[in-house]
């Protein structure tokens, strides 16, 4: 007799409950990037530049600067709707403490210039996790993912913290990389700190990595987005046992139509249409071959029997 599987939800309100949640989340975490954090996905991260070890103590920071970014909205007593509001000041002040940290620890006197375009990459998860850390899952709105808010699995707010951290640390990469300019000067940054993935250490290699990401950036923003934004669907990133991968969680994306410029729905369009007509017309195909092939054996089968019978008449003659 199989035995069933327990599922821990997180706390629904503040409470002594959601403060040993948040402890063992984040004692869980950090046990995690202790561990193994190369990408084994199939796509680049601005992170890959980065050797294990400061990659490691990059994102561990991030988690540790977190924890502190917490207990300081809890001490000045923010409420939800003011958190949404806020949620991308926070987010960019966020990245420009841990950047600085991150620029400290190498005894760098750069300063990375924060690009806000770089902050918008992972839509409205930010909030939701900060309001689960602070207020619990009933503060969150309902139909927003699939369960129900009362009902908000454990292990969904640890892949929001998972995705929060990789998220973060490759926001910081990208601008550093931007603010560095080019191949050179990264590379020369990059040796001069010792923190480079051994796989980037010349120029030719910084240059093909680049543009993979730009290539990679373009086609994730216009095709895989929005695919992504039509079937309600949102990629994540978790730190699993053998690294850092991404996988799909279901999030409603009702509110994000309005943000999308003409381009982007268009192709919405074009997908709805797709959808609509594709089934239908690989039907009418399937049905038209069917015929078409009914059609060919039946003459082919004819063309035979009047071959038999001219070939008898004539043996017969």
């Amino acid at each position: 007799m199989s035995k069933k599987i327990k599922i821990k939800y997180w706390p629904n309100k503040p409470s002594i409950n959601l403060n040993n949640a948040i402890v063992n989340l984040f004692i869980e975490t950090e046990k995690k990037l202790m561990l193994k954090t190369n990408n084994k996905s199939h796509q680049y991260l601005y992170l890959d530049i980065l050797n294990t070890i400061t990659r490691n103590e990059l994102l561990k920071s991030i988690l540790h600067q977190f924890k502190e970014l917490i207990l300081d909205i809890i001490e000045i007593n923010l409420n939800n709707t003011i958190i949404i509001k806020l949620h991308k000041k926070i987010r960019t002040i966020f990245i420009d403490r841990v950047s600085n940290d991150f620029l400290l620890k190498l005894k760098c006197n750069y300063a990375i210039k924060n690009n806000k375009k770089f902050n918008d990459s992972n839509n409205n998860l930010t909030d939701y996790l900060l309001i689960y850390l602070i207020f619990g899952s009933s503060y969150i709105e309902n139909n927003v993912f699939l369960f129900e808010t009362l009902y908000t699995p454990y292990n969904h707010v640890k892949i929001l913290l998972e995705n929060f951290i990789i998220q973060t640390g490759n926001i910081i990469i990208k601008q550093l990389i931007y603010n560095l300019n080019n191949s050179p000067n990264i590379n020369k940054f990059l040796k001069q700190q010792n923190i480079c993935n051994k796989l980037y250490t010349s120029n030719r290699s910084i240059i093909l990595f680049l543009n993979n990401l730009k290539w990679q950036d373009l086609t994730q923003s216009y095709i895989y987005d929005i695919k992504s934004f039509y079937s309600e669907r949102q990629k994540v990133w978790i730190i699993s046992s053998k690294g850092m991968t991404t996988q799909y969680i279901y999030l409603s994306k009702e509110k994000k139509l309005q943000s999308f410029n003409q381009m982007k729905i268009v192709f919405i369009f074009w997908l709805e249409t797709k959808d609509l007509l594709i089934p239908k017309a690989e039907k009418f195909i399937v049905q038209i071959a069917k015929y078409c092939l009914y059609c060919s054996i039946s003459l082919f089968s004819n063309l035979i029997l009047i071959l038999i019978r001219i070939i008898v008449f004539y043996l017969n003659k």
